[in-house]
């Protein structure tokens, strides 16, 4: 089928909409502080029936101009762009890839990834859903079925009998947020632009998907020329309010306990700096929640570390007698607050700063909606001149200390015969270099490192916990590797810490890593089974069930059989890595410093104890118990949830 646009003066570029989709990319920038970096950086794909002729016929052609530009030939331009392609092994992971890509430059590029229909598609919701969750700009191209329907239902069409235009790619609705469905071609002149809109939109970002129908990818059309031109993109940063502002000055200077909460977006918006003179100026302890850790510097006077469920007692000890909590750049997740409980001052109040509206209303706080860099500098401007008590700001120091020895003690157990995982995060902290990057999602590690990481600078910590998704640190190492190395970082290490239950849900991205040859540093921990939910269950009185790998008991019936004869580390070495055995701590040491020398993908494989010890648990998180139960255990649980339930509260 053949398409033209319909204004004949205007001067046209035929090419399919495969073929348009990558050109239109290669031209578009986004620009922040006066600094350019292209939008979307590449393209992950897997193809299949529905992309292979056409979005990946258009890679094709791309990467043979760029062959014949970089031979002196054809007729492309000196500064033309093309769009590098990455073959993936798994969908999801290729956008858990994409996402952390657009972490690690501050949410100012990423990767676009391209699907075939189906299962293909379908895969990449999972890693919609993170993106969007986390706030993170991925730009996703799932192919569909047949937009004129002569070949119905094609092979793996989901059928609906209510509509025929239902497909699996609908499912990426409430996880994205900008959809499309592209079924003419001229359609893809205002989705793609609004696409970009929302990529580089610091309130509205998250997943972006346009469905692409196999046919229409093919299709031909005469596309303005006008739609390839450069395109630059402008990330806002926008300024608080004035009256907003006055009202936030003011409770500030009311409040005699104020703690200020770091999330993500002191990350994002580059405000580091900012923050660091703002609380030196005003003397307001600082907690950070897992996206903000390293917003500021944890041995800075006035930090206080990980706040929450997963927090430390110096900064939850503040939270429970802060009058004012001050949320810059978070959206106070149920962790961060301890599900309602660890802010516990019957009248405490809260400033919010943000860029979204939605976060910055959230517990009926006075809002600041702005750049949290532009809003910390008011705020300071705002408040010259004033500062809490030196008593005060002695306290916040006081708790840090006392929980700095906790860390010292988690960091050094020496327990026998397996080591605490938490002796492994030690021997990291230890020896990785301060804007080196540690990579995590899910599990128990993220409590324990929230709990304990040393954060030296904002690009050190790359923690996915807002989905907290098994399988994400494998594919998004490759995702931080290729954008410090795009960047000219290579001399940064970058260190994914995978659980044997993560590694065995998304492990294949490893193959992906070894054939681009990307330099990255595995440390899988075996335990032989879940830490997290096993701690969690045994807890609510379901006695640690279905969480360790065992064999099926023939006599008993149940997984409490013998281990899985499962060799982790001779399945990693299997997709090209490099494996080193670790035989306790010292081993461990010994191998990362191997690993710093070893060109591509290294594994340090190292077995830990499934119980622990993990630090002390300083706040509460909300998992309903079994309100009747014939176990003693559950019903012990039960009356125990029901007395830490009441101190719960809305904060309205």
């Amino acid at each position: 089928m053949t398409s033209h646009y319909p204004y004949d003066a205007a001067p046209t570029l035929r090419l399919t909409v495969g073929q348009a989709i990558v050109r239109f990319l290669s031209n578009q920038w986004s620009e922040r502080d006066g600094v350019e970096q292209r939008l979307v950086a590449g393209m992950f794909g897997i193809f299949g029936h529905g992309n292979v002729a056409g979005i990946g016929q258009g890679l094709l052609q791309d990467q043979v101009a760029l062959e014949t530009q970089e031979q002196g030939g054809g007729p492309t331009g000196a500064d033309e762009q093309h769009l590098p392609y990455y073959l993936a092994r798994n969908e999801q992971g290729a956008v858990h890839a994409a996402a952390a890509y657009a972490k690690t430059t501050e949410r100012l590029q990423t990767l676009a990834v391209t699907s075939s229909i189906g299962p293909g598609a379908l895969n990449m919701v999972t890693g919609a859903a993170l993106a969007t969750t986390n706030r993170l700009p991925v730009l996703l191209f799932p192919s569909d079925q047949f937009s004129t329907r002569y070949p119905d239902p094609v092979l793996q069409q989901l059928e609906d009998p209510r509509s025929l235009d239902v497909s699996v790619n609908d499912a990426f609705k409430p996880v994205s947020r900008f959809w499309d469905r592209i079924n003419r071609p001229e359609q893809l002149i205002p989705s793609l632009l609004n696409a970009m809109r929302v990529l580089t939109d610091p309130a509205e970002t998250g997943a972006v998907v346009i469905c692409l129908p196999q046919d229409v990818q093919a299709e031909a059309f005469d596309w303005p020329v006008e739609m390839f031109r450069k395109r630059v993109w402008h990330v806002a940063r926008p300024v608080p309010e004035p009256a907003a502002l006055k009202r936030a000055v003011e409770a500030i200077k009311a409040a005699k306990k104020p703690l200020l909460v770091a999330g993500g977006g002191v990350i994002y918006s580059g405000a580091s700096e900012v923050l660091r003179a703002f609380t030196t100026a005003t003397g307001i302890p600082v907690a950070d929640t897992q996206a903000g850790k390293g917003a500021i510097n944890f041995d800075h006077a006035l930090s206080v570390g990980g706040l929450g469920s997963t927090g430390n007692s110096a900064a939850n000890t503040l939270a429970r007698e802060a009058d004012l909590v001050i949320g810059v750049g978070t959206r106070y997740s149920d962790f961060t607050t301890a599900s309602h409980t660890v802010f516990a001052n019957p009248d405490v109040r809260f400033v919010n700063v943000n860029v979204t509206a939605f976060d910055a209303a959230k517990h009926s706080a006075t809002m600041l909606v702005s750049d949290a860099r532009e809003a910390l500098s008011a705020l300071q401007d705002g408040l010259d001149g004033w500062s809490t008590d030196a008593a005060y700001q002695q306290r916040a120091a006081d708790l840090w200390a006392e929980w700095d020895k906790v860390i010292e003690e988690c960091y050094h157990r020496d327990h026998q015969p397996l080591p605490a995982q938490t002796e492994v995060f030690g021997a990291l902290n230890e020896l990785m270099g301060e804007r080196d990057v540690v990579i995590n999602a899910a599990g128990s590690m993220p409590g324990d490192l929230q709990a304990l990481w040393r954060a030296r600078t904002p690009e050190q910590y790359h923690l996915e916990y807002a989905f907290s998704c098994m399988g994400y640190e494998i594919p998004a190492s490759m995702g931080v590797r290729l954008a410090l190395d795009a960047a000219g970082h290579t001399d940064r290490k970058v260190v994914a810490i995978v659980g044997d239950g993560t590694y065995q849900m998304l492990p294949m991205e490893l193959a992906t890593i070894v054939s681009e040859q990307l330099n990255v540093i595995f440390v899988i921990l075996d335990n032989s089974g879940f830490a997290s939910i096993g701690a969690l269950s045994e807890s609510r009185g379901s006695q640690r069930f279905g969480t360790k790998y065992r064999m099926r008991n023939r006599e008993s019936g149940r997984l409490d059989g013998g281990p899985v004869p499962f060799d982790i580390a001779a399945n990693a070495e299997s997709w090209g890595a490099t494996v080193l055995r670790c035989n306790g701590i010292e081993e461990f040491k010994n191998g990362y410093a191997t690993a710093v020398q070893t060109p591509g993908a290294v594994v340090l494989y190292i077995q830990t104890d499934l119980t622990g010890p993990n630090p002390p648990g300083c706040a509460w998180w909300d998992v309903p118990v079994s309100e009747v139960s014939e176990l003693e255990s559950t019903q012990q649980a039960f009356t125990e949830y029901t007395a830490e339930k009441k101190v719960q509260r809305h904060y309205l």
